[in-house]
């Protein structure tokens, strides 16, 4: 059965650089799901809870399609409990196999630092951060883990990896499981 790993927290706060590294330090058989591309790029979609939109049902569908294709999930984004609440503890309480959500409590200023110093510079300011952040926005899922400012960028990854179990789940898709090119690299 695929793993589900939900991570969350406000912009800037590291979530997407970590999500990125888990699924890189897994290898392939894991989707990484990004709310940012979903919503930004490939819907063009502004992001309000304002105007019904359509991201959260979106990301939900790719989600479920990919664990049902025999990925492993990791998905990413602010994703917050407002907007897309409803559709996580839904998604999260339909997944047959194992799931875990972790929150990255981050402060505003930490944020605001963080994503000065972005590899990828996303055209915001502080004061557009401010009107997006929100304190602690704990989904209260069981077992959701809060991931602290403090937590080094290996340690979360780590976390995550071993939390989740996917440091121990086996791919589960054709490739690696029985691509022929996969299998060459592990004979080499």
């Amino acid at each position: 059965m695929p793993t589900l790993v939900v991570i969350r927290g406000n912009s800037g706060s590291g979530k997407t650089t970590t999500a990125r590294e888990v699924r890189r330090r897994y290898g392939r058989g894991a989707a990484l799901v990004e709310q940012d591309y979903l919503r930004r790029v490939l819907l063009r979609e502004h992001g309000s809870n304002r105007h019904d939109p359509v991201a959260p049902a979106f990301i939900d569908a790719t989600v479920r399609s990919a664990l049902g294709l025999g990925y492993h999930v990791v998905l990413e984004g602010i994703l917050d409990s407002g907007g897309h609440g409803t559709v996580l503890r839904r998604l999260i309480a339909d997944h047959a196999g194992p799931a875990s959500v972790f929150y990255f409590d981050v402060s505003f200023e930490e944020t605001v630092r963080r994503h000065a110093g972005r590899a990828e510079p996303i055209p915001v300011t502080a004061d557009m951060m401010r009107d997006w952040y929100a304190d602690r926005d704990l989904l209260s899922v069981e077992g959701e883990h809060v991931i602290g400012e403090s937590t080094g960028f290996d340690a979360a990854v780590e976390t995550i990896l071993h939390v989740s179990g996917l440091a121990a789940a086996s791919a589960l898709t054709p490739c690696p499981t029985r691509c022929h090119r996969c299998a060459e690299k592990r004979r080499t």
